[in-house]
């Protein structure tokens, strides 16, 4: 096995992880349960950082891997690529921003960025799994 072929499948599966942490995170401060929440934005958080760790090896170590689906599809994938990618560079900055927050303790400023940042990652967590399927499952 080398990068190319292995690296998909690991970031995939830690954006998978990530999301599974994000909704559980929600619940739980939905809840009430703010320590339990905490520990799953934490474990979004690491999961994500993985994911971003192994997505830039990957990167540097593959070929360019093209769409092969053809027809309406295509332009519904590049769609959903370029959303993907453009609100993936957005997140980024305020994952550090909420995060940086919640450290703090500055739960006046936290959930106001929270608002805005929870349904962001959680696109760019579905629509990460959505390309990865169409990539390497759908039309490989």
């Amino acid at each position: 096995m080398n990068a190319a072929t292995t690296l998909p499948h690991i970031t995939a599966f830690l954006n998978a992880v990530s999301l599974g942490f994000l909704v559980t995170g929600f619940v739980h401060i939905r809840a009430g349960r703010k320590d339990s929440h905490r520990k799953a934005m934490l474990g979004a958080v690491v999961a994500s950082a993985l994911f971003l760790g192994f997505y830039v090896v990957y990167h540097f170590a593959a070929p360019i891997f093209v769409f092969r689906g053809t027809g309406l599809v295509r332009p519904l994938y590049y769609t959903l690529l370029i959303s993907h990618v453009a609100l993936a560079a957005v997140i980024v900055p305020m994952i550090a921003v909420t995060l940086l927050r919640a450290f703090r303790g500055r739960f006046d400023l936290h959930p106001k960025i929270a608002r805005w940042t929870l349904p962001l990652w959680l696109y760019v967590s579905v629509t990460g799994i959505v390309v990865y399927l169409m990539l390497y499952h759908l039309y490989s």
